[in-house]
């Protein structure tokens, strides 16, 4: 009888658990299975650490777990060595293969950046020798300018001495005209003797 209550109270405590609950036992190197709910039971095995198992009961009080391993064994261990993750041991496979990725997409993108950098280091080393082309070029198109305003500059000053010699020309080409004229009308009748008057009038 009082086997009979034992077992029913062990029943009462254990709380059943979907078959497709897949847990995972944690980064310990393993974990013994037991016959029932402690340590007190006999130990029918080991669970490594990593190895997805599957929770079919649980018992709060004892803390324990009754799970089915991967090799279709049933037992129960502590439930401090069950986890919702999969171990390090598991997903260490996974981490480095992502690990790898992450470092060849790294590896592109600075084989990338440093094709983009060079290209735009080439590309401002052309813009540089054009810009010191033009700079040059504008350079000299200044000095051409300048040069061109002196010369229009001298053409104009010599334009109004020219203007200013002709001018003076026209005065005194005119100055001697009229001089001459009136020298020639004073002069004129001392050149051309006057005729003698006849007494009755008749040269």
């Amino acid at each position: 009888m009082k086997r009979l209550l034992s077992t029913l109270a062990i029943f009462l405590l254990v709380a059943p658990y979907s078959q497709a609950d897949t847990k995972y036992i944690s980064d310990e190197l393993f974990t013994y299975m037991h016959t029932g709910p402690g340590t007190q039971y006999r130990i029918i095995g080991s669970v490594n650490a990593g190895t997805p198992v599957t929770i079919v009961a649980t018992n709060a009080k004892e803390g324990y777990v009754q799970i089915v391993d991967n090799k279709d064994r049933k037992g129960w261990i502590e439930s401090k060595y069950v986890t919702s993750q999969p171990s390090l041991r598991t997903r260490y496979p996974e981490l480095e293969a992502e690990l790898k990725q992450v470092k060849q997409e790294l590896s592109t993108a600075q084989g990338d950046a440093q094709a983009q950098t060079k290209d735009l280091i080439e590309s401002l080393n052309q813009r540089t020798v054009q810009l010191q082309v033009l700079e040059k070029k504008t350079s000299e198109l200044n000095q051409q300018l300048n040069d061109d305003q002196e010369e229009i500059r001298a053409l104009r000053a010599r334009l109004d001495t020219q203007k200013d010699d002709l001018l003076m020309r026209y005065f005194t080409y005119g100055g001697l005209v009229a001089g001459g004229g009136l020298l020639f009308g004073l002069l004129l009748p001392h050149i051309i003797p006057r005729r003698k008057k006849q007494p009755n009038g008749w040269a």
